[in-house]
Parts: C-alpha cells; sequence; structure tokens
C-alpha cells in the first residue's frame, strides 16, 4: 500500500538529511591503509568471513594469499574453491595438521607452526599480495606455537603500507587486538553442534 502523500513527503526529507550528513562524514575519509584485522570469539563465522574478504580480492583482480594453521589438513571448500579456480590470483598453503588433539605431538604442532609463519612473512613482505590471510593463527599464538611478541613486532615493522593481514581464530590475545586496526568478535547465541548435529560441508568447511 503506497504511503499518503505526507509520510511519503517526511520520510525523503528525512532520508536527505541522513545522506547528507553521510556525505559529509565520508568526504573527510580520505586515507588508505594497510589494516591489521583480527575476527576472533567463540562464534562460527571468523574464517568464513575471512574467505569472503579474499573472494573480494579476487573480484577486485588483486593477488592475494591464505596460510592455513591448525586446518591445513581438512578437505575444506574454500580451500577447493581457490586452488581449483582462482590459484592465478590467490596463493593457498595449508600449513597445519589438524588440532593438537588429534596430532598429539606438540613438536610437529610447533614445526608446522613455524613453518606456517615463515611461510606468512614472505608473503606479507610481498607489496604485490594485496591481502594475506592468517587463518587459525590465533590458535598457534595461544598454544605458544608462537610467539605473540615476534608477530607484533613483524607487522608493525615489516607489513608494507598498503598490504591487508588478517589473522582469524577465537582466543585472540589483548595485545593483538589492541595493535589491530579492525576487530570483529563473533558471538556463539546457537550452535546446532550442541543438538547432536555434525560439523557438514557448505557450512562449517
Amino acid at each position: 500500500m503506497p504511503l499518503p502523500p505526507e509520510d511519503a513527503a517526511a520520510h525523503a526529507a528525512k532520508m536527505a538529511r541522513i545522506k547528507a550528513a553521510r556525505d559529509k562524514m565520508m568526504a573527510g575519509k580520505t586515507g588508505e591503509k594497510g589494516l591489521v584485522i583480527v575476527h576472533t570469539g567463540a562464534g562460527k563465522g571468523k574464517s568464513s568471513a575471512a574467505f569472503g574478504m579474499v573472494l573480494r580480492c579476487i573480484a577486485h583482480n588483486m593477488p592475494c594469499a591464505v596460510v592455513q594453521f591448525i586446518k591445513g589438513g581438512w578437505d575444506t571448500g574454500e580451500r577447493r574453491l581457490l586452488t581449483e579456480h582462482f590459484s592465478g590470483l590467490c596463493q593457498f598453503y595449508a600449513m597445519g595438521e589438524g588440532f593438537t588433539w588429534e596430532t598429539q605431538d606438540k613438536e610437529r604442532d610447533i614445526a608446522a607452526a613455524r613453518a606456517g609463519w615463515e611461510r606468512a612473512k614472505g608473503l606479507i613482505r610481498d607489496e604485490t599480495l594485496r591481502l594475506v590471510l592468517l587463518d587459525e593463527i590465533n590458535i598457534a599464538l595461544r598454544y605458544g606455537y608462537l610467539e605473540l611478541a615476534e608477530v607484533l613486532e613483524f607487522l608493525r615493522d615489516e607489513k608494507p603500507p598498503l598490504t591487508h593481514v588478517v589473522l582469524t581464530g577465537r582466543n585472540a590475545a589483548p595485545e593483538l587486538i589492541e595493535a589491530a586496526d579492525l576487530v570483529t568478535e563473533m558471538t556463539q547465541v546457537k550452535h546446532p553442534f550442541r543438538a547432536g548435529v555434525k560439523a557438514q560441508p557448505g557450512v562449517e568447511f
């Protein structure tokens, strides 16, 4: 049902005021920089959101890269998609061997994390890459497989000015959150796993 003319006019005037305020705010946002972005929290969607950013880069023809810590042994949908269809724009390195309760070998976990970090440093230093995703690196940091101070120092001192770096995983360290430019915390409200539903392709991986 159409709005009465007076309501439509009031709405149009309100939206015009909002647009003018928005345009004024956006006019002052002219800076551009490579961001340190953290996706953390107990809720689902941290990696999913990060891979969405990877796909945005690909859509803009921007080269990017992914280093997967911890989950490297999984056959994930995003890994298949990126390696089979977008390898020219996105480098993909699955460096982990699974969660620590699966490998049951701490030294091997540490070695895999260190290898992943060495690969990540080389990718981040490559100024042709617009975005580098460090998937589940927060888990490796939490378990002490990597030194937090080393990661923070590298991001501060060696990340090129226009390169975005995305770090995912629950329990991000407070120091990393403080150093980041953009932090999103995923909050779990409800999850089917608690009702006996297993992880499913297309949703979890």
